[in-house]
């Protein structure tokens, strides 16, 4: 075997850098991000008080998110997968998709907003140059502002290419009209990435005809919350009524946005992959803790197979499903699409979390649907993580087309 074989192949060894990086990561949510949660107290603990009567949250907790974010990027943490001419440190995706599962093993709580999400700055956005990249870009990157991915509409979720919204040219502008929904830090962005149709379908097809634009946070309407269970307060309903806008709002090329969205598709799903699994991790510690705690029947509940068994398959699947997701890190890394393992990582790593999260609320029992225990929060969670970036249905269909079954 050539002693380079285990460069030019996949090693599972974490490398110096991504070592330094998780560490690095662990003195920062200690220093930074824990005394917050203390600060805070019941305001962040008990999602009844964290939130206003309409969802959103409240100042002081959104002030710590902030604050989380913005010291973050100060570290060099939060965007650290972008390129270093835009304020990234341009770590690999197999660092990011470690950084992020192990930030994610942390569970539910502020550390939630260390690396990027969607209120972040990913790829389309880097795209974004000269006036685009001061204004919006940067201050992304260094968590000074925050934005918003519309592209779902109340009548195009998994079919985002039927969307309504529309911008038509009127001399030098463009004038924007139509709703998004299910947006994510909708309620809180500085700004947000809108889709729309420029062209009809008849003309540049189903995939071709849409633009994204940069619409800044008072020219558009926050209309209702949509309180998802278990992300309540997060996202809402976006209303474009006649929206202006000048060329240089244009992100990307105009009738593009779709293919140019659609390059990025992978690294989506490796990044809800990521996090699915990291809390994957968190939920097994505290059912393998519990059920070494717990006594029934003159032992620990952990001898009963129906408890061992319930845990050691949720071992077995996330090890199989984090074994993917470095696997798709790796092949995106080489520079390549990897289209059919995404939607293969992004299916797999969101059903252990459900599975694991509700195996794990029945390993604790009544306590495991107490309220003030993460636990049901984790399943409702993990829900949702089976439909954002494409719903369970689609990565299905993806993997199926990509084995040649039509």
């Amino acid at each position: 075997m050539s002693p380079h074989g285990a460069v030019s192949g996949v090693s599972f060894e974490t490398d110096e850098e991504t070592s330094l990086v998780l560490s690095s990561l662990d003195e920062f949510i200690e220093q930074e991000v824990k005394p917050l949660e203390a600060d805070l107290g019941e305001r962040w603990s008990n999602p009844r008080k964290r939130h206003e009567d309409d969802g959103r949250f409240v100042p002081d907790v959104l002030e710590a998110i902030e604050t989380v974010r913005k010291k973050s990027a100060e570290a060099g943490f939060y965007a650290m997968n972008l390129p270093p001419e835009v304020g990234g440190d341009g770590v690999s995706n197999v660092t990011w998709y470690r950084a992020m599962r192990h930030v994610a093993s942390n569970g539910p709580g502020l550390t939630e907003h260390v690396l990027a999400g969607p209120e972040g700055p990913k790829p389309l956005l880097a795209q974004a140059e000269g006036e685009q990249a001061e204004r919006y870009l940067k201050p992304c990157v260094r968590g000074e502002k925050s934005t918003a991915f519309a592209q779902t509409e109340p009548g195009a979720g998994s079919d985002s290419p039927n969307m309504e919204t529309t911008a038509e040219k009127d001399g030098d502008e463009w004038v924007l009209d139509g709703r998004k929904q299910w947006i994510t830090n909708g309620p809180y962005a500085d700004f947000v990435q809108v889709f729309a149709r420029t062209t009809p379908q008849e003309e540049l097809g189903r995939y071709g005809g849409i633009t994204c634009f940069l619409v800044e946070d008072d020219e558009y309407e926050v209309s209702t919350l949509n309180n998802a269970v278990g992300m309540v307060g997060m996202q809402a309903e976006l209303v474009f009524d006649a929206v202006r806008l000048p060329e240089n709002r244009v992100l990307g090329t105009v009738d593009g946005a779709f293919y140019d969205a659609m390059e990025f598709l992978s690294l989506g799903r490796l990044e809800i992959g990521a996090r699915a699994l990291g809390h994957a991790e968190f939920l097994l510690d505290r059912g393998v803790e519990y059920a070494g705690d717990r006594e029934a029947f003159g032992r620990p509940i952990g001898a009963f197979q129906g408890i061992s068994h319930t845990l050691a398959r949720g071992r077995a699947r996330t090890f199989a499903a984090d074994a993917a997701g470095l696997r798709l890190a790796w092949l995106l890394d080489r520079g390549e699409q990897a289209i059919e393992e995404s939607s293969i990582v992004k299916y797999l790593a969101t059903n252990v979390l459900f599975d694991v999260a509700d195996g794990v609320v029945g390993v604790h029992g009544g306590n495991g649907v107490a309220e003030d225990n993460p636990f049901m929060n984790e399943l409702q969670t993990a829900r949702i993580l089976r439909i954002v970036e494409g719903t369970d249905e689609i990565q299905l269909n993806t993997i199926a087309k990509e084995l040649g079954v039509r």
